[in-house]
């Protein structure tokens, strides 16, 4: 059964500059999400209950009016989180210029393995230095990884040792015809995923609450799993930028904003009706106490 969503993930933007080969995002498309539609979008939001969104991309950063995204959140009385790649000085800056409106910040790297396979430059280090640049209630450092060494997890454990920042991780999720492109098997890549949970178990304190994340991953994208996938139970709705609403970012159903209320309080407080696949249980971790749930890690 579906939980009551609570929270919502906000698609600012349908194209994103990194382009990262392993990208979560559900929408791919050009154009920001307009202000007339997130004003409406959030409006029936908080008829349902929904307390706070997270906004990501796309890049955040890149919309052309970020800082009325947020203050429109918050007039709603919704707390406000950002996932974002800035790196850049104009990314950071405009970052930090509205960080102390914001309930946390998450800013995504890659482990080595994952920048070579994404083809993508988001080093752990840049991130942190983006993080101490701002200043914000809770800083998060997302690291997305593949293949992980020894040597690599002893450096991300120094790096992060004297800093007030919190650690994320998530494995590379890859469906069966990139795993064939990169010259892997679904077995192969299984394995991988065990032996890089083990790695980094020797220099970080991963949670049962992670570890079953990567349990339900497995047996996701296990060619003997089989079986009915299990039914949806996020409490994070989904806002793309073109002004839909979805229960799940990868979902089929979904309602405009511009529907009437009474239908879309229907379908957000209706049962859900997607299954589970990788690619969203990657993005919110279904579990209701899973404090990554209330802000996906997608950029």
């Amino acid at each position: 059964m579906s939980l009551p969503v609570r929270t919502a993930l906000v698609s600012t933007a349908g194209h994103c500059k990194v382009a990262c080969g392993f990208c979560f995002r559900a929408d791919r498309a050009h154009g920001f999400l307009d202000l007339a539609t997130y004003t409406r979008a959030l409006s029936r939001l908080r008829e349902v209950g929904v307390e706070g969104v997270c906004l990501t991309g796309g890049e955040p950063m890149h919309h052309p009016e970020l800082r009325q995204l947020v203050r429109l959140a918050r007039q709603f009385g919704m707390s406000v989180s950002v996932v974002t790649s800035a790196r850049t000085v104009s990314e950071v800056i405009t970052l930090s210029q509205m960080a102390h409106l914001l309930a946390n910040v998450t800013v995504s790297a890659d482990s080595q393995g994952a920048m070579l396979l994404g083809r993508t430059t988001r080093t752990a280090a840049s991130a942190i230095d983006t993080l101490r640049a701002i200043s914000a209630k809770a800083k998060i450092l997302h690291v997305t990884y593949w293949d992980l060494s020894d040597a690599e997890c002893r450096e991300l454990a120094d790096l992060v040792a004297d800093t007030s920042v919190e650690v994320q991780f998530s494995p590379v999720v890859l469906d069966e015809r990139t795993l064939r492109r990169e010259g892997h098997s679904v077995q192969g890549y299984l394995v991988q995923q065990q032996l890089d949970a083990h790695v980094l178990g020797r220099y970080f304190s991963l949670s049962d609450r992670f570890r079953a994340h990567l349990s339900e991953l497995r047996d996701l994208q296990s060619p003997t799993g089989g079986g009915v996938r299990p039914s949806c139970r996020s409490a994070t709705a989904y806002v793309s930028a073109d002004g839909y609403l979805r229960r799940c970012p990868y979902g089929q159903a979904s309602v405009s904003v511009q529907a009437p209320r009474a239908a879309i309080r229907r379908f957000l407080t209706g049962p859900a009706q997607d299954r589970v696949t990788p690619d969203c249980a990657a993005i919110c971790r279904s579990s209701s106490d899973d404090p990554s749930a209330s802000c996906p890690a997608t950029a």
